[in-house]
């Protein structure tokens, strides 16, 4: 059987012998016709403001697998494959290998839970680095294992995804602890649950922390989920939910060089309505600046997420040895420090950022077909 083609007043319909249907509006047609795109870029140059939006063709028809669309203004007809057509119908999300539902973990997960995929496997195969990008993205955490012992070998790591994302504190970053710190991580103080570099206009995506040394007592890291803890929240306490997907509050990094300010909301939420961000650290919270009267709302709801942070149910704490790197989301997963000791030995952690952006491009490209 073949598709069947039906004409309306403003566009096509087809039917496929399955029983899919697809409405295809004119001017979608005319915008999408695979002649108005650069036969090696791919990119479109048809001009939209050349046409009429109630644009008509003078002719339909199916032919070959092929729609066949003739239209009064150009002489060469618009060829579509129907089953390319068919996959990128309106209304049809094209299909995108990056679009991996997240697991949300809680404290069961516990540290042995987290995802391990050594530094060789990444490096030396294709198949390897796919499994360990799409298994962090699904999780928003995991641990690389086997690296050399030097700061290039988690730099290596991450290019392997994509470009470096540079920031105020460099292409790379060390957290140890220093004299005249700038940012608590550069001292040897506990660190709260967090996301890093909320003051930015956009957060960096992933973060690698690569552990060189973890000598001294105490120091180990924890995690919290905040795709976790954010959606408990909107099932246990809705209003304080809406209040901090709804509003936005200023924060802020400042030192003798750099006073860099963004406004986020704590919960971003996709186009589905599902949580894609958490934008959470206190530290980094300027002055609170909303009307008053928004202020006891948000100060309620604010500090309910806080202490979910803290609540055991959804944390896990890890100690990172020699030779292991830490990779995170960022922009969902919440990570801290305990309190270390440096006169008890050396704790060093190498660290560089991956913008998100990167991260989903290269589990496309990796999942091309090959040949």
């Amino acid at each position: 059987m073949q598709p069947t083609l039906a004409t309306r007043a403003d566009g096509l319909d087809i039917r496929w012998p399955d029983g899919t249907v697809g409405a295809f509006p004119f001017i979608w047609l005319r915008d999408t016709d695979p002649a108005g795109f650069h036969p090696q870029t791919g990119e479109r140059v048809f001009d939209l403001t050349a046409v009429q939006l109630d644009i008509s063709p003078t002719e339909a028809t199916l032919a070959s697998n092929t729609l066949v669309v003739k239209w009064p203004d150009q002489d060469t007809p618009s060829h579509f494959d129907l089953d390319w057509i068919k996959a990128h119908r309106p209304g049809q999300p094209r299909p995108d290998p990056a679009d991996i539902t997240p697991l949300p973990w809680r404290a069961e997960l516990g540290g042995g839970g987290v995802p391990r995929h050594s530094a060789d496997a990444i490096l030396s195969s294709e198949s390897g680095l796919s499994d360990w990008l799409a298994t962090t993205k699904r999780y928003g955490l995991s641990i690389v294992t086997g690296l050399a012992d030097t700061t290039e070998a988690g730099v290596e790591i991450a290019r392997r995804v994509g470009h470096l994302r540079e920031t105020n504190f460099g292409l790379t970053f060390e957290v140890m602890s220093k004299p005249d710190p700038n940012n608590l991580a550069y001292t040897s103080d506990a660190l709260p649950l967090h996301t890093d570099l909320t003051n930015q206009e956009l957060l960096p995506g992933y973060q690698f922390l690569h552990c060189l040394a973890n000598e001294a007592t105490g120091g180990g890291s924890t995690f919290c989920d905040g795709v976790a803890v954010a959606r408990d929240l909107r099932a246990q306490h809705p209003d304080a939910f809406r209040v901090l997907s709804d509003t936005t509050v200023p924060f802020r990094f400042h030192d003798r060089q750099t006073d860099i300010r963004s406004r986020k909301a704590v919960i971003t939420l996709d186009t589905r309505g599902e949580v894609s961000e958490i934008c959470f650290n206190a530290h980094l919270a300027d002055i609170l600046d909303l009307d008053p009267a928004l202020l006891a709302p948000f100060y309620r709801a604010y500090r309910q997420f806080m202490q979910m942070t803290r609540d055991p149910a959804y944390g896990i704490a890890l100690r990172l040895s020699g030779g292991e790197m830490v990779v995170f989301d960022n922009r969902r997963v919440m990570h801290g420090r305990e309190a270390f000791d440096p006169s008890t030995g050396f704790r060093h952690l190498h660290g560089c950022y991956v913008d998100r952006g990167e991260w989903d491009s290269r589990i496309r490209v990796l999942h091309r077909p090959q040949g």
